[in-house]
């Protein structure tokens, strides 16, 4: 073995301390749902949306952070897309769950039931070993269960209706469509990129202005959510031919 080798293969601390800081920025996302839950179950909705944003923030730019200090060469025996997923599950799922059993959004006789529904339908969309595509898509509807219940607190629609709405999205989990991850998308990357970014703009800003979000900012919000939609539908070959 060459002196070039034996400096190749030699630890580096300061990249493996930036890996496993990376992985407790990541662990972060635990203590943001337990502060959503204690915030929903106190009522405040405020403060609901503020863990909410930082929970939605970290969750954004980890996969970034963790490519960028390469976690899976310095901190390899962490398995972060297990971590991940723990994560996810607890604020899209758990946390969606504990609103619509206490934020009066579904009709009394079925709250329960809606509750535990996306709770057991996700359950098993985010233990599918093809998820996660390898080319980068949610199979199936990707459980985004937090921005759901949040619309219907934010719309307040007649709750028979956010019920249809529920179970027609919980059908929708094992429905194999491909939907994109908004960012590592191949299609339209920089439009659907700066929309995304517009969308967050725009979210961040109407959940702070609770209870008096104007209107007009939740519609716009719903442009982005169509066009994610129907980007998603596309067939991916001609999604690529464009």
């Amino acid at each position: 073995m060459t002196t070039s080798d034996m400096v190749k293969q030699k630890p580096n601390p300061l990249r493996s301390l930036a890996a496993y800081g990376v992985h407790m920025f990541t662990a972060t996302g635990a203590v943001w749902g337990l502060l959503s839950i204690l915030a929903i179950l106190d009522g405040n909705y405020k403060m609901l949306f503020v863990w909410i944003i930082i929970s939605m923030l970290v969750d954004g730019f980890d996969g970034m952070l963790a490519r960028w200090v390469d976690v899976k060469k310095y901190a390899a025996n962490v398995d972060g897309a297990l971590m991940d997923n723990i994560l996810d599950y607890i604020n899209y799922v758990l946390v969606a769950a504990f609103l619509l059993l206490k934020a009066d959004l579904l009709p009394e006789s079925v709250r329960l039931f809606g509750a535990c529904s996306i709770l057991l339908t996700s359950a098993y969309q985010f233990s599918q070993t093809d998820a996660k595509t390898d080319d980068h898509h949610f199979k199936g509807f990707p459980s985004y269960w937090n921005f759901v219940a949040v619309y219907m607190l934010l719309f307040r629609l007649p709750p028979w209706l956010n019920f249809a709405v529920l179970m027609f999205l919980n059908v929708m989990i094992f429905v194999p469509i491909k939907y994109i991850y908004p960012s590592r998308n191949s299609y339209l990357p920089r439009l659907t990129y700066g929309l995304t970014l517009l969308y967050g703009v725009i979210g961040i800003w109407a959940l702070l202005k609770y209870p008096n979000t104007p209107m007009w900012m939740l519609w716009a919000s719903l442009l982005y959510v169509a066009y994610y939609v129907v980007l998603s539908l596309i067939p991916k070959k001609k999604a690529n031919a464009n």
